[in-house]
C-alpha cells in the first residue's frame, strides 16, 4: 500500500482505504394503529373443520393464521380471543404451560375434526407445541400450544412477548390474528 504525503507534511490514505461514510438513517415503516388488547369475539358458523395453523414475521405484527377450508365472508369462523393468566384446557381443566410474558389464548368455532366422521383434520396433542410451527427468530411470538378440540372449538396458546394489540379478522378459508411487535405505530424496515 503507498501513502501520499501531502504539502504540510500529513499523510493521506488512498481513496479505498478511507473510513466508509456514515449508514444513512434507517428507513421506517408506518404500522397499523387503532388495535387493542381487550377480548375480541365473533359469531360464525361451527360447522367447518381447522385444517392447519401457520405463522408469518411481518415489519409491525407478527401473524397466526388459522386454516378453515369453507369459511367465508359471508360464512366466518366464530371466535374468542383474549389474554389470559392460564391456558385452561376446555372440557378436562388442566393447565398447558405456555412461555411467554402473556398468554393469548384462541378459540376457534372450528373442529380440529370432521364432525361428520370424526376423523382429524388437524394432527396436533393436547398440551402440545403446533405441529409445523416455529417462532425461531420472531419479535413478538415466543410459544405456540394447542390446547385441544372439544364440543366443536378448537383451542390454541400463543405465548407473547408481553401483552401487546392485536387484531382478528376472518379471510376467505381462514382466521387472522396479528399481534404488533409494540404499542407504538413505527417499524425499523427490514
Amino acid at each position: 500500500m503507498a501513502l501520499a504525503v501531502t504539502g504540510a507534511g500529513a499523510v493521506a490514505a488512498p481513496a479505498a482505504f478511507s473510513a466508509p461514510a456514515p449508514a444513512a438513517a434507517a428507513a421506517t415503516v408506518s404500522c397499523p394503529v387503532g388495535w387493542g388488547s381487550l377480548p375480541e369475539d365473533r359469531t360464525g358458523d361451527p360447522l367447518q373443520p381447522l385444517t392447519g395453523v401457520r405463522t408469518g414475521r411481518h415489519d409491525c405484527y407478527d401473524r397466526i393464521v388459522l386454516d378453515v377450508p369453507g369459511s367465508s365472508a359471508a360464512r366466518p369462523v366464530g371466535y374468542h380471543v383474549r389474554y389470559v393468566p392460564a391456558l385452561v384446557q376446555d372440557g378436562s381443566g388442566a393447565i398447558v404451560p405456555v412461555a411467554g410474558g402473556a398468554i393469548l389464548e384462541i378459540v376457534a368455532e372450528a373442529p380440529a375434526y370432521d364432525p361428520a366422521t370424526g376423523a382429524v383434520t388437524y394432527p396436533a396433542l393436547a398440551g402440545q407445541p403446533l405441529p409445523g410451527v416455529d417462532l425461531t427468530g420472531y419479535r413478538t411470538l415466543r410459544d405456540a400450544k394447542f390446547g385441544g378440540s372439544f364440543e366443536g372449538r378448537t383451542q390454541l396458546g400463543i405465548g407473547v412477548r408481553a401483552r401487546l394489540p392485536f387484531r382478528v379478522f376472518p379471510l376467505d378459508g381462514r382466521l387472522v390474528v396479528d399481534v404488533a411487535h409494540s404499542w407504538t405505530a413505527t417499524a425499523a424496515a427490514g
